[in-house]
């Protein structure tokens, strides 16, 4: 069976692909580089200066038909049983099938017969699988 192709695949484009560090976190170890708010009534990053640190605003989002895409084109959607998988029976050039890590390897088996049978793309239908050989 050729690989499933999404119905659209726009061109991805990110606004900003560097992280937001937090101010001052370059400064001192016991501040970590995970973003917090500036809350200082004097603080420069929050008034914006030049050349400070840019803070996260709406204006950083993605565009509608792009927002939760992955690079192949698709949308991923969370799988625990056969149910869920049977959701996207409709929507298989839209989303892709991730199958969750808490489904055991004799469950994920079948789920991933079924979704060939329903031409529907798991992300991760080898995970958790051993060959033959090992056995």
């Amino acid at each position: 069976m050729a690989a499933l192709r999404p119905l659209h695949k726009p061109k991805i484009v990110k606004k900003r692909t560097k992280k937001f560090i937090r101010h001052q976190s370059d400064r001192y170890n016991k501040i970590g580089a995970s973003w917090r708010k500036p809350k200082g009534i004097d603080n420069r990053v929050r008034r914006k200066f030049k050349g400070q640190f840019l803070m996260p605003s709406i204006g950083y989002g993605s565009a509608n038909k792009t927002k939760h895409m992955a690079p192949d084109g698709f949308k991923r959607f969370l799988i625990h049983n056969m149910q869920e998988l049977e959701v996207l029976m409709m929507q298989n050039r839209t989303f892709s099938a991730v199958i969750a890590h808490t489904v055991s390897s004799k469950k994920r088996k079948t789920i991933v017969e079924r979704a060939q049978q329903l031409a529907i793309k798991v992300v991760n239908a080898n995970a958790k699988l051993r060959s033959e050989e090992n056995e």
